[in-house]
């Protein structure tokens, strides 16, 4: 055979094969996905809180006000309706929440969002031991939120400061740190540390569900409803657990216990 006839033929053929490969071959189809951005307020019976002023009355009666709240919240997982669970982790883990600095209040979670029905929200209040790392905050306001390392290192959960009305008492109001992190086993209070209980918790919302499509940015607004830190299963009474509880685990683990109705979903 011609030697140029048998390079024409060999580069047609090369051709035809390579042709077909491209045409059997299918475009990708699109990406189906929305965002999420995540909201967070708080309430008392319902309404905006007023801080500062002493207006509240717990179950308790004890009469109180709030001054700041601060706390985290980490691994929110959204579950789809066919079983896929999907976990916010793609940039950031964790988020910090804090009254007092309005850009914390919101979260515009970069992780892309299947399109689909998601039946509910869930979170962890605090982190799981593994994350709670310390020292891996290193700049304010997140690095303040430190947890001493003699109590078990890592930082709080929660800050939820504010004052009460002791019993007794007509106008002098008196400070609480009704604080969340780590509580500690004491064999002989307040030195001899035998170990450590991790008190944070999960958190499934209530009537969570939502539906988002193709390129839907979807707000989801996560409520605090700080009166019920202080009522359900526990009655919690500021003038029994006092100001200061870092090192009370028994009044940790009531603020742990009643925090299985504090957070809601606003529905429009």
């Amino acid at each position: 055979m011609n030697f140029k006839l048998l390079i024409i033929l060999l580069v047609f053929v090369t051709g035809f094969i390579v042709g077909c490969g491209e045409k059997n071959d299918p475009a990708p189809e699109p990406e189906k996905n929305g965002k999420i951005i995540l909201l967070f307020s708080h309430l008392i019976n319902g309404e905006p809180i007023q801080f500062d002023t002493i207006i509240y009355v717990n179950e308790a009666g004890n009469p109180y006000l709030v001054n700041e709240i601060q706390y985290f919240i980490s691994d929110v997982t959204l579950y789809k309706n066919d079983g896929t669970e999907i976990l916010i982790d793609d940039w950031k883990d964790i988020h910090y929440v804090d009254t007092d600095l309005p850009y914390t209040w919101t979260w515009e979670v970069y992780d892309k969002i299947p399109e689909g029905v998601y039946d509910s929200v869930s979170f962890t209040y605090g982190f799981y031991e593994e994350k709670n790392i310390s020292f891996m905050f290193v700049n304010p306001p997140e690095r303040d939120m430190f947890w001493p390392e003699y109590l078990g290192g890592g930082f709080h959960y929660m800050k939820l400061n504010g004052k009460w009305l002791e019993a007794g008492q007509a106008t002098q109001n008196t400070p609480f740190d009704f604080h969340l992190g780590i509580g500690q086993i004491y064999y002989s209070y307040p030195d001899s540390i035998t170990g450590f209980i991790h008190n944070n918790f999960r958190v499934s919302l209530p009537n969570s569900g939502f539906t988002i499509t193709t390129g839907q940015t979807k707000e989801i607004e996560i409520i605090m409803n700080i009166e019920n830190w202080f009522k359900d299963p526990y009655i919690y009474d500021h003038d029994i657990w006092k100001g200061y509880i870092m090192q009370n685990q028994d009044a940790m683990q009531i603020v742990k216990e009643n925090g299985h109705n504090v957070f809601s979903i606003k529905n429009d």
